[in-house]
């Protein structure tokens, strides 16, 4: 009865390992950004290499494995909301052709590409009437 209970316990053990690995890899592939218009992964070596449009970016994340970046538009101006969501420090901000583009670091984000000396890992761009946020820079066209 003993061996018998002690084996009952390690199943549940071995089970519990199991779960906990399958949890991590899940709270892995989590999609950084909330759904929006379009949300876009990058594959390869770097973010730009391969880019691809998904409608389900937790599943696309679970197969493919990981990705070098993820990017995501939403309408109206999110800057303020993004920065806070994130707990984001403003590093720079760069205008162009009426886009403002906010270069922040995130302690919430890992990784990040060194711009002008400093670690980015958050890109919002706004224009009039939409917001791109990438990680670790939006790639492709606003």
């Amino acid at each position: 009865m003993r061996r018998i209970l002690q084996a009952g316990k390690a199943v549940v053990v071995a089970l519990l390992v199991i779960l906990c690995a399958v949890f991590a890899l899940c709270l892995s592939r989590a999609p950084v950004f909330e759904q929006g218009e379009g949300y876009e992964l990058s594959y390869g070596q770097s973010s730009s290499a391969k880019t691809e449009r998904t409608e389900t970016p937790f599943l696309d994340k679970l197969i493919h494995g990981t990705v070098a970046g993820e990017s995501v538009r939403y309408r109206g101006d999110r800057y303020e909301k993004l920065k806070a969501q994130f707990s984001a420090e403003l590093l720079f901000t760069e205008e162009s052709n009426g886009v403002v583009n906010y270069y922040l670091y995130s302690p919430r984000i890992a990784g990040g590409v060194q711009l002008y000396g400093k670690t980015v890992n958050l890109h919002i761009a706004v224009g009039s009437e939409q917001t791109a946020a990438g990680t670790p820079l939006i790639f492709g066209g606003f």
